[in-house]
C-alpha cells in the first residue's frame, strides 16, 4: 500500500507592491516637523487617505497607493503642510486636519492670500475656506472698511483679526490697535470684583491679551503696550470717541446690545478700519435684551464697504473634538451645516 503524498506546502504569496511616488523637499528639519513625533502626522494622513507614507530621510517622503487619486491627494496635503512650515508656522494635528479638508484650488498659487505676516512675531495662515475668505476681506483695504466674522467657537475669528491688526501696527500702517469687547459674564454672575476699574474689567479682556501674546510675543507686546499703541478696553469706554488711523477689533459682539453695536460701529474715524467678531449662538445677554449682532448683520448686509463672512463647523480648527461638539449642538438646535460667505 503506497503512502499518500503529503501535499506540497503552499508558498506564502509575496505582498503586492503598490505604486509609489517620492516627494523631495529641500529642508530636512521641516520634513521632520511635517511627519511629527513618531510619524504621527503621517499616520493621520494615511488613515484618512488610504495611502502608505514613509520618510526615509534626506527630505524625502514616499507615497504608496494603488489609486492615483489617493497619491495625488496625499501630495497635495503634504505640499500644503510644507508650505505652511515655510511661512514660519507650526504643524499640529489641527493643521493636518485642515489640510485634509481643504480643496485643490486653495493650494495652488493661493497660499499667500491666506497668510498674515507679523514682523518679529508669529505669522498665521488660513487653514480653511472660510478663514481664507475672511483673511482676503481683512486685506482688501480698497473694498472693505468693516468686516464681520461670524460663526462658532474655534474658527479663528478673533485670532486672525487681532493678528492682522497687529501686523498693521508693527508695520506702522496704523497708529493704534484698539480691541474692545462687552464686559458680560458667560452665564454666571461673578459678583463684586475688588480693585480699581482696570482690575475689575481685566478678567473680561484676558482672551484678547492671550491672542496678542500669541501673535506678537510677550516682549514685543509689552514694548508696544508701554508705547500706548495698543488699547484693550470694554465697549463702554468707546462712547463719545472718534477713532482715527486705527484698526479696531470688536470681539464677542453677540453680547452687545443694539445701542452698543450702533455706538461702536459709528466710532470709525479717518483712516480707520474695523473687524467685528461673534457667535450668535453663544449670546450671554438676558432674553429680553436683543443682541445687536444679528440686527447689524441684517441691516448692513448690502451696505457698500461692508463684508460679512460666515464660518461653519468645517472651519473649526481649535481641536477636532470642538468641531464634533459644535455639530452636536447645531443638530440639537436644528441648524443646517455649511459655510456662507457674503
Amino acid at each position: 500500500m503506497s503512502t499518500p503524498k503529503t501535499p506540497a506546502r503552499k508558498r506564502a504569496a509575496k505582498p503586492r507592491r503598490q505604486a509609489s511616488e517620492t516627494l523631495h523637499f529641500n529642508d530636512v528639519d521641516r520634513v521632520r516637523a511635517l511627519a511629527g513625533a513618531g510619524d504621527r502626522f503621517l499616520i493621520l494622513i494615511e488613515e484618512e487617505l488610504d495611502v502608505r507614507l514613509s520618510a526615509p530621510g534626506g527630505g524625502q517622503i514616499v507615497i504608496s497607493a494603488d489609486a492615483p487619486d489617493a497619491r495625488e491627494e496625499a501630495k497635495r496635503v503634504l505640499k500644503r503642510l510644507y508650505a505652511s512650515l515655510e511661512h514660519g508656522l507650526t504643524c499640529d494635528e489641527a493643521a493636518v486636519r485642515a489640510a485634509l479638508r481643504s480643496r485643490q484650488d486653495e493650494v495652488e498659487g493661493a497660499e499667500d492670500d491666506g497668510v498674515i505676516r507679523v514682523p518679529r512675531g508669529s505669522s498665521l495662515i488660513a487653514r480653511t475656506e472660510g478663514q481664507r475668505t475672511y483673511v482676503r476681506a481683512l486685506k482688501n483695504t480698497r473694498k472693505y472698511d468693516l468686516i464681520f466674522g461670524v460663526g462658532p467657537a474655534g474658527t479663528g475669528k478673533t485670532l486672525l483679526a487681532v493678528a492682522y491688526g497687529a501686523s498693521l501696527l508693527v508695520q506702522r500702517k496704523v497708529e493704534k490697535l484698539i480691541i474692545t469687547r462687552p464686559a458680560v459674564e458667560a452665564g454666571e454672575k461673578l459678583g463684586f470684583l475688588p480693585g480699581d476699574l482696570t482690575e475689575k474689567v481685566d478678567p473680561y479682556l484676558l482672551p484678547v491679551w492671550d491672542a496678542l501674546a500669541d501673535t506678537l510675543g510677550r516682549s514685543q507686546l509689552e514694548k508696544i503696550r508701554e508705547d500706548g499703541r495698543i488699547e484693550v478696553a470694554p465697549i463702554a469706554f468707546m462712547r463719545g470717541r472718534t477713532l482715527n488711523r486705527a484698526f479696531i477689533v470688536v470681539d464677542e459682539a453677540q453680547n452687545t446690545s443694539r445701542a452698543q453695536m450702533q455706538m461702536v460701529l459709528t466710532r470709525l474715524g479717518e483712516g480707520s478700519r474695523m473687524a467685528v467678531t461673534g457667535d450668535p449662538s453663544q449670546c450671554d445677554l438676558h432674553p429680553r435684551d436683543p443682541s445687536g449682532l444679528p440686527h447689524a448683520l441684517s441691516i448692513l448686509a448690502k451696505t457698500e464697504g461692508v463684508a460679512i463672512v460666515r464660518f461653519g463647523r468645517g472651519d473649526v480648527v481649535r481641536h477636532d473634538l470642538v468641531a464634533r461638539i459644535v455639530a452636536a449642538y447645531e443638530e440639537d438646535a436644528g441648524i443646517s451645516p455649511g459655510v456662507e460667505a457674503e
